[in-house]
């Protein structure tokens, strides 16, 4: 025997506010359309809904059983709407994220706890990766976006990119390093102290590169490579080493007063960090509100960020 969901519903209806009328105005129908389902219910299972004679309305035994489950149905039907509605509006969703290390941890992990603080229903699943790993990741339908610095490299019409914020690199360094008490830095005094190699497969080693050849030396003293974030820092304020970063990630740092900039200036890559997509893919509406969330971070980054960079006296 089968039993149609939405009699069950109207039974349940009818009992919780204890007249068809009543009922039929809260599931907006008519109350002979209510009475007739009723109707059409106790025939379907050859027994009486309600108990004869009694007001307001009291079900028998087995009235009440299937109005528990026409309960259900109801509460079911609203979580479902509610699921929907939350998808379609970006309120309730799966956001994947792939993003570059140094930034996801220093800056977009952040912004991402802040979104879940407006979008509490909406679950992020982040991951890492250069460039590389997130066009491949994209392209493969496994994340939503992509946090990526993007320079001449650009991987081509099938992307979308929106730029965050404009790249500068730095040499970065404890607030007590020697260096810090020079009053002019010389090339030279880069080659004095132990480095630290950026990840590999990351620009920045390739940005280290160009340093090296900037200062013409052939190779630097690398004592340290592999590090995430926090243990590069760690190495950094525990001892004379240096490492490029970029400045937005010291930036980030800053209230912990671990690293600073070493004010020399370095060749700059022509490079930005922004938002990678796949263009013309499906996009999710928790996606684009996730998007939209970082970029509005980095609107008010960006000019307190560059007062910042204004206020360092660079040397050469």
């Amino acid at each position: 025997m089968r039993l149609n969901e939405r009699h069950l519903i109207q039974l349940a209806a009818v009992l919780d506010t204890g007249s068809v009328s009543e009922a039929a105005a809260l599931l907006g129908m008519t109350q002979s359309a209510v009475s007739r389902s009723l109707s059409m219910l106790e025939a379907r299972i050859e027994q009486p809904l309600f108990v004869r004679g009694r007001r307001p309305l009291q079900a028998t035994p087995l009235g009440e059983q299937l109005a528990i489950h026409g309960r259900a149905i109801l509460a079911a039907s609203r979580h479902a709407t509610e699921a929907v509605r939350g998808y379609v509006t970006g309120a309730r969703g799966v956001v994947r994220v792939g993003g570059v290390p140094f930034f996801m941890d220093a800056m977009i992990s952040e912004m991402i706890a802040s979104f879940h603080g407006d979008e509490p229903e909406v679950t992020v699943e982040q991951s890492y990766g250069n460039l590389p790993e997130l066009t491949s990741a994209l392209e493969a339908g496994l994340i939503d976006l992509g946090i990526v610095p993007i320079g001449s490299a650009h991987p081509g019409p099938a992307f979308d990119f929106f730029e965050l914020l404009p790249g500068r690199n730095i040499v970065a360094c404890r607030p007590g390093h020697p260096l810090m008490r020079r009053a002019r830095l010389q090339a030279v005094d880069l080659t004095a102290f132990p480095w630290i190699a950026p990840l590999p497969g990351s620009p920045l080693m390739s940005d280290l590169q160009m340093i090296l050849m900037s200062i013409g030396v052939s190779e630097l003293s690398i004592r340290y490579s592999g590090g995430s974030l926090m243990s590069v820092i760690n190495f950094l304020a525990g001892s004379n080493a240096l490492a490029v970063l970029p400045f937005s990630v010291v930036f980030a740092q800053r209230k912990e007063n671990r690293v600073v900039v070493l004010p020399y200036d370095i060749p700059q890559p022509n490079r930005s960090l922004g938002i990678l997509r796949l263009a013309g893919a499906p996009r999710t509406p928790a996606a684009d509100r996730l998007a939209h969330h970082i970029m509005h971070a980095f609107d008010d980054l960006r000019h307190i960020i560059q007062r910042h960079e204004n206020a360092v006296v660079w040397g050469r």
